[in-house]
Parts: C-alpha cells; sequence; structure tokens
C-alpha cells in the first residue's frame, strides 16, 4: 500500500513541487487530508486537497504536491500574502482559463454525455451572458463598482441570510443545528443590513487601504526572499521576483492615483468575466461536438 504521505520527504528538503503519477498510489489519503473549496486556479487542476501546509493539486494523471509555506487554516492572512499574493491569483486565473479553452482530449464514455445532454446549451448561453457582464464592467468600471458595493454585495449578504433563516424549518435537522443556523442568518442579516446604508466612500477607502496592505506586504516578504537568493525562492525565482516588483508599484500607485488603479482592477475583473464567458462557450461547443462523436448508445 503506497500513500502521497510516502512521496513528500523531498518537500521538507527544500524541493518546491514533486510530481506523482497516480497509478503508483493506491491509497493516496489518510484522515488528516481534506478537500479544499478555495485555491488559486491552476491548469488541469480537477480537484484540491489539503493537510496543514502539504497542498495537493489532483490532475487526470498526476499529484502534484507543494509545500505552502503557511497553513491557512492556522495562518489565514499570512498565506494570503505570501502564498497567494494578489498578482499571483489574478495570473494564474487567467492562465487557468485560457488553458481550458485549449483543452483537446474527446471523452469517450457515452453515459456521462447522455446525461449530458443539454449541458452544451446551458454553458453556451451561460457563456453568453458572462461575456456580456463582462463588456459591461470593462466599459463601465466605476459604475460597476458603486453597484457592486451599494446593491449588488448587500443583497447577495441579505439572500444569504434569509436561506439560513428559512433552512432550518424546511429541513429536519437537529434541534442544536437549528440554532446555530438561526444565529448566523441574525448575524448575516445584520451585516447585510449594515453593508446596505455604509457609504460608498468608506466601501472606497476600505477596500483600497485592504488591497493596499495586502500588496504591500506580499511585495514585502517576496523581495525580502529574493534577496536571499535562490534557495530562499524555489517556487521560481524570477516569477516571485516580478510579482514583489508589481506588487510594490501597484501599490504606491494605490496612494498616487487610488480612483485609476480602483478602475483598473474592476476592468481586470471584467476581463477575467469575458474570459470565463468565451471559456464556457468553447467548452460548450466542444460538449456538443464530442456527443456528436459518441453513440448514444
Amino acid at each position: 500500500m503506497t500513500r502521497l504521505d510516502d512521496f513528500l520527504e523531498p518537500l521538507n528538503q527544500g524541493i518546491w513541487e514533486v510530481v506523482i503519477p497516480k497509478d503508483t498510489v493506491t491509497e493516496p489519503f489518510d484522515n488528516e487530508w481534506h478537500k479544499s473549496a478555495i485555491n488559486v486556479p491552476s491548469p488541469g487542476t480537477i480537484a484540491s486537497y489539503r493537510k496543514g501546509r502539504f497542498h495537493v493539486h489532483e490532475t487526470k494523471t498526476e499529484w502534484r504536491v507543494h509545500l505552502d509555506r503557511y497553513d491557512p487554516k492556522k495562518n489565514p492572512v499570512m498565506h494570503l500574502v505570501d502564498d497567494a499574493p494578489l498578482i499571483l491569483m489574478i495570473s494564474d486565473t487567467f492562465m487557468t482559463l485560457v488553458m481550458d479553452t485549449r483543452r483537446t482530449e474527446i471523452k469517450k464514455t457515452a453515459d456521462i454525455l447522455k446525461t449530458q445532454r443539454f449541458i452544451w446549451q446551458e454553458q453556451v448561453i451561460s457563456g453568453l451572458v458572462l461575456g456580456l457582464v463582462g463588456l459591461f464592467i470593462i466599459n463601465n468600471p466605476l459604475n460597476f463598482f458603486r453597484s457592486l458595493f451599494e446593491q449588488i454585495l448587500p443583497l447577495a449578504i441579505l439572500g444569504l441570510a434569509v436561506i439560513l433563516l428559512v433552512r432550518p424549518f424546511r429541513t429536519r435537522l437537529p434541534e442544536k443545528y437549528r440554532v446555530v443556523d438561526i444565529s448566523r442568518g441574525i448575524g448575516i442579516f445584520c451585516a447585510g443590513i449594515f453593508a446596505w446604508f455604509l457609504p460608498l466612500a468608506l466601501w472606497v477607502i476600505s477596500i483600497l487601504l485592504i488591497l493596499a496592505i495586502w500588496m504591500i506586504a506580499s511585495a514585502g516578504m517576496l523581495l525580502k526572499r529574493v534577496l536571499k537568493g535562490r534557495h530562499a525562492v524555489p517556487e521560481g525565482f524570477y516569477s516571485r521576483m516580478a510579482i514583489g516588483i508589481i506588487s510594490l508599484v501597484l501599490a504606491v500607485l494605490l496612494f498616487v492615483s487610488p480612483v485609476d488603479i480602483l478602475k483598473l482592477l474592476v476592468e481586470i475583473l471584467g476581463a477575467i468575466t469575458i474570459l470565463l464567458g468565451i471559456t464556457l462557450c468553447i467548452n460548450g461547443l466542444r460538449l456538443r461536438t464530442w456527443m456528436n462523436q459518441v453513440p448514444a448508445g
């Protein structure tokens, strides 16, 4: 019996990532591993799992494991600062979406395609809608930002609160879970009311301050390690140096020209939305091609 843990010792010796073929692992996980719901996008990743600082990306044929500097459960702030800086998240999101549009493998399972008979239409329609939303964001970045924080975000928070408040009365949850849902729902509802009446100026100041602190901290951590030499940056010397410099420049520009940088970040969000829409359209049309190539029976 072989486990992922049997291959991870090189990570403790300074190696950035180990790549393990799936056919060499019979029992990948023990009880200490858990599925990770939120991750920096990575091309080809099916799912991600964590065990402390160990982070696994599952692909079709491999387990790709690296060692984060900070455990996101114990040090979420430092994990964002050093392991997942903002510029890295943006660049990897673009790369993942671009790579996803270039996939060429063809699924051979007829049963799967039968169950997804209309999925390609949903993907194309969703992609077109996202594309239009992305175009609106790029053409009206400041208006979108205003609508996002004055209307969309507060309504989303209130909607989540309503779901939590209604769920205990629609399911047969134990009493203790009902109390938890109701208490959380009340707290989130209050947060939604607060967000609805929070002035836009305070939203702007808060967001700019958070972004500035995030990027300055990331730049400081990354450039400090870069100055120590290549051995201190096993995940990529030049890429981390570039991320650190760009983060520092953007953080400075946030104080020099905050409106322009805020506009730029919203436009990047619009570009990501358009790219996601393109990805959905391409994958939907590709799925239709697969369905035509594989017999329904």
